[in-house]
């Protein structure tokens, strides 16, 4: 019951989220809500500057690296619960196959997945969620979206939000405070702590990490969808039109060859 009525609350925030952002329009046909993408955006850089960064540096600073790759590993392995349900999903047989051995393993010999076991016996790891899992069915990305608190999404990946949230097993193990809401905050924390390297590649390569990080999160899941093989995009543009220097060369070289055909 407790996990239903939490669903029910992230669905609410969700759906408050998609109404608010289509009263907005934007000229990018990728992000028509960018004006309410930009301030969730900034309420969420807000919130990370303000509480999860400080705390996730403190955690690094008396977690041992041995103990944040411990803690890293023990929820990993709930992901790779997830992956393996998305692969059966996308019929990926032998990566279901692979990830669910993974699960197994980690969970038994290593102490509930703390150690990586299955990498060292040729088990790699992979990534899948429910979003990925609707766009091999064929579902389009929609439109881009900022969630509050949740981040860069789309309208797919943020219904896929509800399946990945079903299927992750930490909400069963876990499913009572205080300890659900202990549970939860280490898992941020030592995620946000496992990205702190990351934040100077953003701030220099990045003059607006709106727009970077919005590019860079629509390119990952569109090669995550076709397993780093897409195909190429159909951006709808019209031809380009040829410059005069262009046309000016290409009339010289009819003069030099008055066989060619004409130009058009």
């Amino acid at each position: 019951m407790l996990a239903i009525l939490r669903a029910c609350r992230f669905m609410a925030l969700f759906s408050l989220g998609v109404a608010l952002a289509a009263c907005a329009t934007g000229p990018n046909p990728r992000d028509p809500y960018e004006p309410f993408n930009r301030t969730a955006f900034k309420f969420n850089d807000a919130v990370d500057s303000g509480i999860t960064k400080p705390i996730a540096k403190g955690y690094k600073s008396v977690a041992p690296p041995p103990v944040r790759v411990g803690v890293s590993n023990f929820f990993n392995n709930f992901l790779d619960v997830q992956t393996a349900i998305n692969d059966l999903l996308q019929v990926k047989v032998g990566r279901a196959a692979n990830d669910a051995g993974r699960v197994l393993i980690n969970t038994t010999v290593g102490f509930f997945g703390v150690f990586d076991v299955a990498t060292r016996l040729g088990l790699d790891r992979h990534k899948e969620d429910f979003g990925l899992t609707l766009g091999v069915w064929g579902f389009k990305s929609g439109a881009y979206l900022v969630l509050p608190f949740l981040g860069p999404s789309s309208v797919r990946d943020g219904i896929g939000l509800v399946g990945d949230y079903f299927t992750d097993p930490e909400f069963y193990l876990f499913p009572h405070p205080p300890g659900n809401y202990v549970v939860l905050g280490i898992r941020v924390i030592n995620y946000r702590a496992n990205l702190l390297g990351a934040d100077q590649f953003f701030e220099v390569a990045a003059v607006d990490r709106y727009a970077f990080l919005r590019d860079a999160y629509l390119q990952l899941r569109r090669n995550q969808v076709y397993d780093g093989n897409p195909p190429p995009e159909d951006t709808n543009e019209a031809p380009r039109r040829k410059t005069l220097e262009e046309q000016e060369k290409e009339l010289e070289l009819d003069d030099t060859n008055p066989g060619a055909a004409p130009l058009k």
